[in-house]
């Protein structure tokens, strides 16, 4: 029995369908560019994390844009006053330059991962997909390096930043 599924089991995992090809092209997908702009950043976003006081400072500074990558919907619930919204999923360059007026535009992130007690509009994700770090990331491949990141996790309940939207009383 145990010769039977070990004969079973290679069978399957030298299946040509179930194993990856890595010489699959595609032009449009770059991992090894990808991997390089996430390594080469650290640093650098480590240097533009903002505190809560800071970050209002400069959501009042003029030529600021105050970018919410999040969904419409959560949008839509609650999202720091004056910020407009592009979700993740629409960025592509004609998108963002339509909200970011040049590459070189102070561009203010926040997600909900720095936020607590908004279980709805602000539901936290795994620390390692945190939207902050995916859209850091995709402002840095479209050209982007101006980018200031709110830093700490604020109890909405608790924080000076202001909020809006249709949760917000």
């Amino acid at each position: 029995m145990k010769t039977l599924l070990f004969a079973l089991s290679a069978c399957v995992l030298a299946s040509p369908a179930l194993t990856a090809d890595p010489t699959i092209p595609n032009r449009l997908i770059d991992y090894a560019a990808f991997q390089k702009i996430v390594d080469s950043s650290g640093p650098q976003r480590e240097k533009q994390r903002l505190t809560e006081d800071a970050f209002l400072a400069a959501m009042n500074a003029p030529g600021v844009v105050l970018l919410d990558a999040r969904s419409a919907a959560m949008y839509k619930l609650r999202h720091i006053k004056g910020a407009v919204n592009l979700p993740f999923t629409d960025f592509n360059a004609t998108s963002l330059a339509a909200v970011l007026p040049a590459k070189d535009s102070r561009v203010l992130i926040y997600c909900n991962n720095n936020f607590l007690n908004a279980p709805v509009s602000m539901v936290s994700k795994s620390a390692p997909a945190s939207l902050n770090l995916s859209t850091y990331t995709s402002l840095k491949a479209y050209g982007y390096d101006n980018i200031n990141e709110l830093g700490p996790l604020l109890d909405v309940n608790k924080t000076k930043i202001p909020f809006e939207g249709t949760e917000v009383k």
